[in-house]
Formats: structure tokens, sequence, C-alpha cells
């Protein structure tokens, strides 16, 4: 009955329009219901952080949109009201659910504020700087390994420009590093012209800096800047250094400027979002693409003014993307977005009870999502695979760890999957260690991972004081692991979240602390049954990401979302919800291909604006 109330919904909005949404529904329905089961907890006490009395009148309701879809899930979810409190009837439920989808499928797009952002000027990451000194200088050195670590922040991303700090120790190693790099690039790269018959050895040692310093800093070097470059040649010449050294100290001088140490957008004149440069377009695309400087294609269409125009954007971004150098958006995307960088860090399988997880085997597991989204990109595979593929990519030590049939060698390989439990990010061993203690599963952190990462629905932190659970999944007093659970569920101060997180979390339970399939659990049945509050039963991985399926918008939501804040190097902020739905909505138009993803964000309001100063 309630399927066919939302279908009856949906059409009376196409025929209607987003008014009929908020005018006809909201004053005579909606609001009462919020009056009478909200507003007693979420008025000006504001309890949860949510002040919903004072956000229901429609301009200060497209204020926090994202506020409204965090109610939407709740109420879906059951979550709220809490369990102790009266609850509505299933049709006052549908009532609220079907006008807060019905409102945010069509906003008012005059209300709903859009922002370009504004980002502080871009450190480069470790990462990037290494990266971009091979492309530049041709070296194999990694200098960067040795400067102090990057922050973290923009949704977990170590790209965040706010969080890229400049310390005294890292501008001692970057002097150190410049020196080093200057010594070892490659000749070709730095001596591209020399001294001849008609061309002296000032103009020859210019024309290098130009075309180094254009590469090095993302955009011509200026008349002053390059008569500052000179200045440094013309001094180690009068030294009576040679030439070629000569050279190779301007070298030096274009690596510690903050014109290469830093992606500098410069502010327009005027006020609100402007159109950033074709340069500046350039080096977005390049970092977020491959995590390194333009190339020399990327740069002409730059140089020649082209790359705003939407032909000539779309093709360099589906050429980057068969490049092979786009698995480091793969990489380093994929390994901080699924948390796989932490199986190198803090988490540590108990030796003693899972002797099978070996230094090999970790590393495997840490590849294993990396090849799978460099495919998803590379071949242009729906986004749903993310939640249930029929293949996944092993090596030798991977396939035994998860008893496929036997392959061969260290390198990783597609192979098919036969049955449906594995398949998608979700059921890699990877994920399953990472959400697991040293010596136990734990389905609280497995459902709080689908929560977090696949669902967009972060749980809140949890109460002080709470009693923590064993960490044996041995039965205790006669309850099982799962019934332990269950019991500590029972605390009113618990429940609201864990009736959702748990059975998330039960689903993956024949999945043991390291990955491996499991029948049994302290000599007894696993039970991996489930039942969502909203009435979705599953039993086992397979039916699991089934239910999720049936979410899979919410999860390209949450994958925009995280992207966007990876392609921007910032955390996403109100005025970029509407460009969230934007992307998401013309991704799933086109079945929920990848790099529509991907072409979606570059060619958003926010990737190629930005927010000039007041």
């Amino acid at each position: 009955m309630h399927g066919l109330r939302s279908i009856f919904f949906s059409a009376t909005l196409a025929a209607l329009g987003c008014r009929s949404a908020w005018a006809v529904d909201f004053v005579k329905e909606i609001r009462p219901l919020l009056e009478n089961r909200c507003f007693s907890c979420h008025d000006e006490t504001a309890k949860g952080g949510l002040n919903l009395e004072a956000m229901v009148e429609p301009a200060a309701f497209w204020r926090e949109p994202k506020a409204w879809e965090r109610v939407l899930t709740q109420l879906r979810d059951h979550a709220m009201p809490p369990a102790k409190k009266e609850q509505p009837s299933d049709e006052e439920r549908g009532q609220m659910m079907d006008w807060l989808a019905g409102t945010l499928e069509h906003p008012d797009l005059a209300k709903v504020p859009r922002d370009a952002g504004r980002t502080v000027i871009h450190r480069l990451s470790r990462l990037e700087y290494n990266n971009t000194v091979r492309d530049l200088l041709g070296v194999d050195l990694r200098p960067a390994d040795s400067f102090p670590p990057d922050g973290g922040g923009g949704g977990g991303f170590d790209n965040n420009a706010s969080t890229l700090f400049v310390p005294p120790i890292l501008m001692e190693k970057v002097l150190a590093a410049a020196g080093d790099l200057a010594a070892v690039a490659k000749p070709e790269r730095v001596f591209r012209a020399r001294p001849s018959e008609g061309k002296d050895e000032r103009t020859a040692a210019q024309e290098n800096l130009e075309w180094l310093g254009a590469r090095a800093w993302r955009r011509p070097v200026l008349g002053e800047e390059m008569a500052g470059l000179l200045a440094l040649y013309d001094a180690a010449r009068k030294r009576g250094e040679s030439w070629e050294d000569s050279v190779r100290l301007g070298v030096r001088a274009l690596l510690v400027s903050p014109a290469f140490l830093f992606r500098i957008e410069a502010d327009r004149a005027g006020t609100g979002a402007q159109p950033i440069s074709d340069y500046e377009l350039a080096a977005r695309l390049s970092y977020f693409l491959w995590a390194t400087m333009p190339d020399d294609e990327l740069l002409a269409q730059a140089v020649a003014g082209k790359l705003h125009e939407p032909a000539v954007l779309q093709a360099q971004v589906l050429r980057m993307l068969a490049s092979s150098n786009a698995r480091a958006l793969a990489e380093n995307f994929g390994s901080q977005w699924l948390r796989t960088k932490e199986l190198g860090t803090t988490v540590h399988p108990a030796p003693d009870k899972f002797p099978e997880y070996s230094p090999a085997l970790r590393d495997a597991m840490a590849a294993e999502p990396i090849e799978f989204l460099h495919g998803l990109l590379r071949e242009n595979r729906p986004l749903t695979e993310c939640l249930a593929a029929d293949y996944t990519y092993v090596n030798a030590a991977l396939a035994n760890h998860y008893g496929l049939p036997a392959v061969e060698g260290d390198a990783m390989q597609r192979v098919p999957l036969a049955e449906g439990n594995r398949g998608g990010v979700l059921t890699m061993a990877s994920v399953l260690t990472l959400t697991s203690y040293p010596r136990r599963t734990s389905p609280v952190l497995r459902g709080k991972w689908i929560m977090e990462e696949i669902l967009g629905t972060p749980p809140p932190p949890p109460p002080p004081l709470i009693k923590s659970l064993p960490s044996s999944e041995k039965p205790r007093d006669g309850l099982t692991f799962r019934q332990q659970l269950e019991a500590h569920r029972k605390n009113p101060e618990c429940a609201g979240c864990h009736r959702a997180m748990d059975q998330l979390g039960f689903g993956l339970e024949n999945f043991n602390a390291v990955g491996t399939w499991r029948d049994k659990i302290a000599d007894l049945p696993v039970d991996a049954a489930g039942q969502l509050p909203g009435g979705e039963r599953f039993a086992g991985a397979a039916e699991l990401k089934a239910v999720l399926l049936q979410r899979k918008d919410e999860f390209l939501r949450t994958l925009t979302e995280k992207l966007l804040a990876y392609a921007l190097g910032r955390g996403l902020g109100a005025g970029d919800w509407i460009t969230v739905r934007e992307i998401a909505r013309a991704v799933a138009q086109d079945g929920y291909r990848t790099q529509r993803l991907v072409l979606e964000i570059t060619r958003s309001f926010p990737f190629t604006n930005r927010q000039s100063r007041p």
C-alpha cells in the first residue's frame, strides 16, 4: 500500500511541479505531524544538534537541506522518534517521508544556496610532490617520503588544502630536496636548448628555464619572475660556475618557489563566483585524476584558452582516464575512502589466532580494491558493482585466502566469482579486516562502516560510560556473542543507533576477522540473518547486498560527496548540496557509469569556479 502511495505521489509531483510538494501537503498535513512528533525535542533546545522548528519555513528549509536528508533517513530507518517515544502510524510516517523525498528531489532553485567555495592556497601533498618531480624532471627519487605526514580532512582525504600546513621542518626538507633533484634531473628535461651559433649562453639558459618553469609552475613564468631566475644564473656565472651548474641553480629556485609548492589560484575582480583560468582548470584536472602536474597536451589546451569548452574538457577527461596515470585516482582516493591505508598502520589481527595474515596477504588485500576501482574507471563499468559484482581481483595468496580456484604469481588478476557472497567492496578482505577487532569480528564496526561509507548516514558518537563488549566470540554466561550484543542493545541509550547498525553487521558474520568464509562460530552455526527497522529481512552477505542495491541512489550520493570533496581538495558545505544532487541525478540517468561521475564532477559549478573575496 505504501509503495502504491509513493508511486502516486511521484507522479503527482511530476505533473504539478515542485511547488506542490510544499504548498499542497505541508500546511495541512506535514507541519501538524512535525509539531506532534518532532518539535518536543527538536525545538530551540535542539536535541541532537537539530532545531527543526526553526527550519520548516521555505527559506529556512533550503539553508539546511542536508539536515532534512538526515531526517528522511531517520524516519525510514525507524530511528526517530526514539523507541521510548510514541510512534507515528505507518500512514503518518509515510506522509512525512513522501513529502520530504519529493521536496528534496524537486528543490526550489531560487532558494537553494549555491557557493563555488573558497580554497586556501593548496600545498602539494607528499604524493603529489613525488609524482610531480618524477614527471617534471624524469627522476625516480621520492624525496617527499621523508617530509612530515600530511593532515587529513575534507571527507577524510589527505589532499585537503586547509590541513596541508607548512611547518619549519618541511621547508628545510624542501630546500634539501630541491638541491638533490636539480643535481640528478635528466639532462633532456633541463637542457632542451644549448648555446650554439646564433644563440648565446644566456638566451639558452632563459629558454630552458621558461620551458621547465611553465611546467613546474603550471602556468607561464612572468617577466619579473624570469628576471629573478636569470639574476641567479648571472651571479653563478660571475662566480665561475659552469653554464650547466648555473642553469641548475635556476632549477633549484623553481623547485623552492611558492608557485611550485602550492597550487595558487588568483582572485578575480568583483564578488561572488568567478570562472577559474584555463591554467588553473588544467591543474585541478591533473591533480584530481593523476595526482601530478598537467602534461603537455593539457597545457597546450590551456595555452589555447580552449579548456573550458565543454567538448574539449570532456575529451581531455576521457583521454586522462584512459591513461595508466589514472590508477593514481583509484589508489589515492580509493585507499582513503575505503580506509584500506590503515592495513599497513593501525590494523593488526592477532598472530596466534590468524597466523595466515602475512605481509604478502596484507598487501594483496590492500591491492584488491585499488585494482577493482581502476577497472571501473578504465572500463566505464556501473558504480553499482561497488555493492555487488560477479568478479574481483586476486593473486595467488588472496585466491587461496578466499578459497577460489588457484591462480599463479603475485600479480593481481581479474577472476570470476561463482556465488554471490563475495563481490563488491563490502566483502573484500581488506574492508572486513579493518572493521574487525584483533581477535574477533565486530557487527557494530561493520554496520557502522556501511552506514558511513555506503549509505552516508554516520551514527552519532556513543554515549560515555557504556560497558564494552568482550574481546572473544566465545559464548559467555550461556549467551552466544550475538545474544550478548542484543542484550547490550537493550540499553535505551544504545538502541536508537544499534537497531540498524548491528543488523547490517550481522549480515557479514560468515566472514571472520580477516575475511575468510566460515560456517560456524565456537562450534555453533553462524547466524547471519538481520532485519532492518524498516522491515527488510536478509540472511547472509548476498541478501544484504541485495538490500543495499535497493538503496543505490543513497550510495551514489554518498560516493559523489566523497569524490567531489577529494576533487576540490576541501570539505563540502551547504552550498554544495545542489551540486551533489545534480551530479548524482545525471550519473543515475547514464546507468550509474563510473566515467559519468568523473565527467560531471569536472564540469560542475564548484570545480570550474572559485568564490572571490568580498
